[in-house]
């Protein structure tokens, strides 16, 4: 396994905010990124150090702000010059680091379009604005998209950010830190390999001074296989081919969980959960589909997958379930989110 050369990790907390993931990575070390006040309140109250929370949004909510400098939370995210203005007037003592766009050819969930300035057109009028308002500029971070697929597009983030660390001396500022973003794979089977290779050889060539300090935003490369979702079938629908012809030629089954739950995951980050039946009758496989519990026709699963008989009251398992899932279930006809349960076997 390749290591990347990585001084600060900062765990995104939006991909998985469970009490128990956050007190595990704390224990082992680890920093933690927050997009909110309500993030940052809930890191702070693990009794964690506010010097180990970066604010990473770069559109923050005035409250928050103030809520950020009340509890001594200096290190943000800025993209935009309003932005400098709110910081200006809310906490002129934070340190701020400026978010460009580098968006991987291939990516998961790209972020682009929403977040981070033009490195060329905007980037040195920004960092000229925070100058002339005398605020502290210490970084510059990036994000290719979670679920890179784009190992090189590093590269081209870290030689960019050269030439903008370059620029920003010219103005009086030190840039200290360079933050990776997030974007690094977390399934059962994929690796990290190829983008710590890439990132390695970048940072050697672009930035061998080692008094830059770098830093990691992984989501998803923690938490998504460290979960698996076990789902209840509490009912099905066979259908038949027509009245002549019994045969069954689809089926539709329907578990205790959905697109309104943890399966929002299906239109809100681009995955494709794969359903692992626990137990069948067996025999030929059958086009089947899964739907959600919820009322809404929207509320599917899986929308066509070859699977083996099975009955009400059998258990499919969901593995890679731990990012973006649990946090973005909501409540929709009342059902209840899923019960987390922590397990560890004698390997551990």
């Amino acid at each position: 396994m390749i290591h990347i050369i990585i001084l600060f990790l900062f765990s995104a907390v939006k991909c998985n905010n469970k009490t128990i993931v956050l007190e595990v990575l704390a224990t082992l070390g680890a920093n933690f990124d927050c997009a909110s006040k309500g993030e940052i309140n809930q890191v702070l109250d693990l009794g964690i150090d506010q010097s180990r929370i970066l604010f990473a949004k770069p559109t923050k909510l005035a409250s928050h702000i103030r809520y950020a400098a009340s509890v001594g939370v200096d290190l943000m995210t800025f993209d935009n010059e309003s932005e400098l203005h709110k910081v200006k007037c809310l906490y002129p003592n934070a340190r701020l680091i400026i978010r460009v766009r580098c968006d991987a050819d291939v990516a998961q969930c790209p972020l682009g379009a929403k977040f981070g300035c033009d490195i060329i057109t905007e980037a040195p009028r920004l960092i000229r604005a925070a100058s002339f308002l005398g605020l502290e500029v210490v970084g510059m971070s990036f994000h290719v998209g979670s679920g890179c697929e784009d190992p090189p597009v590093f590269r081209r983030g870290i030689a960019a950010a050269r030439k903008l660390f370059d620029y920003a001396s010219t103005l009086g500022y030190n840039f200290e830190y360079l933050d990776l973003g997030g974007g690094y794979p977390g399934n059962t089977g994929t690796s990290i390999d190829k983008i710590a290779n890439v990132i390695n050889l970048a940072l050697e060539e672009f930035f061998p001074d080692p008094s830059v300090k770098v830093i990691a935003e992984p989501g998803r490369f923690f938490v998504a296989s460290a979960f698996a979702l076990a789902t209840n079938i509490h009912s099905k629908r066979e259908v038949h081919n027509n009245e002549q012809d019994d045969s069954v030629i689809h089926v539709m089954y329907y578990i205790n969980d959905g697109v309104y739950g943890a399966f929002n995951c299906v239109s809100n980050d681009n995955y494709h959960p794969i359903p692992v039946p626990l137990k069948s009758i067996g025999g030929k496989l059958t086009s089947s589909s899964i739907w959600g519990p919820t009322c809404d026709s929207m509320d599917l699963v899986v929308k066509n997958i070859n699977l083996p008989t099975m009955n009400i009251g059998d258990w499919i398992m969901f593995k890679d379930m731990g990012a973006y899932t649990i946090v973005g279930a909501t409540n929709f006809n009342s059902f209840p989110h899923s019960k987390v349960k922590a397990i560890i076997n004698k390997h551990y």
